[in-house]
């Protein structure tokens, strides 16, 4: 995995935005950001098998553990599996490139996401699938802000415009980049299905960034 520039992490368009500004971190950005910050990549390996959770369920999640629910797309209600593959964090300094003015990214760094999706019935996914969407990002505890813009073309990752007729059994890795604060401890993956919102499924990365 990359310790360097991340070069994979490019803006689709001149600069990225924060959909969520700086207020997604709850006001706790400044404290956080005071801790010591260091980059590392959690969960390099994807695992190598996958257990499934409770189709009704949600909460916490273990290594490489899926979680199944439902949700609506354009074309069908499908029903997906789900599991988050592993985590990339980046570097202040990368962070403040990828907005249009850096001093928004004081004290940020870009996480990103690889989350596997398999259809497992309910009809077929015309194109561009939505279910990705629900992925969210928090940084010890706290809701990152969505990096809007960000080109999620890192190794493994799929752009869902390239993504049609995604049928029952096909499996695709949808990638969700969000600003949290440097020196984050723990980084939370977090997805929800229909009815699922007030229980998601989460998976934890120790020692992200």
């Amino acid at each position: 995995m990359l310790h360097t520039k991340t070069a994979w992490l490019r803006v689709a368009a001149p600069v990225a935005v924060l959909a969520l500004a700086l207020t997604a971190c709850d006001g706790k950005k400044d404290a956080s950001a005071t801790q010591d910050g260091r980059k590392s990549n959690a969960g390099a390996d994807a695992p190598k098998t996958e257990k499934t959770s409770d189709p009704d369920g949600g909460g916490e999640q273990k290594s490489g553990q899926t979680g199944t629910g439902r949700f609506k797309e354009e074309s069908a209600n499908i029903t997906y599996e789900v599991v988050a593959q592993k985590v990339h964090v980046g570097t202040e300094a990368e962070a403040r490139k990828l907005v249009s003015d850096p001093k928004d990214a004081k004290g940020l760094v870009a996480a990103t996401a690889w989350v596997k999706f398999t259809n497992k019935g309910g009809g077929v996914v015309k194109d561009m699938p939505k279910v990705g969407n629900e992925t969210e990002l928090y940084g010890d505890g706290r809701p990152g802000a969505l990096l809007i813009g960000a080109a999620e073309d890192g190794p493994g990752c799929e752009d869902t415009i390239d993504i049609e007729s995604w049928k029952a059994g096909q499996s695709h890795t949808i990638c969700q980049t969000y600003m949290i604060p440097k020196g984050t401890k723990s980084v939370e993956v977090h997805w929800a299905g229909e009815g699922q919102s007030d229980s998601p499924f989460v998976w934890k990365f120790n020692n992200a960034g």
